[in-house]
């Protein structure tokens, strides 16, 4: 059976000038170029003019990420204090000394925002609270120091722990759930020593520094719920490195 392509193919109804048949070869039968496909979203722009946009928006990212401010405690700022550790009968518990950066005995730094409480004439006496400045955000992320008279240098590193924790009873506690508590000896440049103890607790962390001068006995403490150490960390490293007496820094 005869197809009909067979029929009328072209080779079949023309043939050359002279009407001579001319033996034809028959063709394959040939494919039709496939219809361009659109696909949805395809960029109609140059891989030049995509990279240039893909190159600006990274660009524009990298700034907006660069101009970020940073994280308040990445850069923090402090103010000098000044302590006078004055006695209890000469100390007022109320407002500043305009004359106290010149009879300061010692001084430390404290984080910008955090608040002053004052200390009481009782409480000064009882305990030795010179000074006390706390984190309004959280009250019990704090720094005071806490001075004795009468004291020449120090005593082992241990006795004066138990000793300062006599009147304390927060560093009792404290000192009762740690996990560990750690000491070590320093000396500045001047000669004078300083004892320094972590207590790292269940719920909290201090930092301690100890030293005497001017036949005194001076306590410098940092304190911290763990939720806070954990975060402040560097912030609080910093405070508890800034204590000295004056005439040592």
């Amino acid at each position: 059976m005869i197809h009909m392509a067979t029929l009328f193919s072209p080779s079949a109804l023309f043939s050359n000038s002279n009407n001579t048949a001319t033996p034809t070869t028959a063709r394959p039968p040939q494919t039709p170029p496939a219809a361009k496909t659109h696909l949805p979203f395809a960029s109609t722009k140059s891989p030049i003019a995509t990279l240039a946009s893909t190159l600006a928006a990274t660009a524009a990212a990298a700034t907006l990420l660069s101009s970020s401010p940073p994280p308040a405690l990445a850069d923090p700022t402090f103010q000098i204090y000044y302590g006078t550790a004055a006695s209890a009968a000469n100390y007022g518990g109320y407002g500043g000394n305009s004359n106290k950066q010149d009879s300061a005995e010692y001084v430390y730094d404290v984080p910008q925002g955090w608040k002053e409480r004052l200390v009481s004439k009782v409480e000064k006496g009882t305990n030795g609270t010179d000074s006390e400045f706390y984190n309004p955000k959280k009250r019990t992320e704090k720094e005071y120091l806490t001075f004795l008279s009468g004291f020449r240098q120090l005593a082992p590193k241990d006795v004066v722990l138990n000793n300062l924790a006599l009147s304390d009873v927060d560093l009792q506690d404290l000192i009762a759930s740690a996990d560990q508590i750690s000491s070590e000896e320093t000396k500045d440049e001047k000669g004078q020593l300083y004892y320094t103890y972590e207590i790292d607790g269940v719920a909290a962390h201090s930092l301690i520094s100890v030293t005497c001068a001017n036949n005194k006995l001076y306590a410098h403490f940092v304190n911290a719920p763990t939720t806070e150490w954990n975060k402040d960390k560097d912030m609080l490293k910093h405070v508890h490195e800034s204590f000295k007496t004056v005439g040592s820094f």
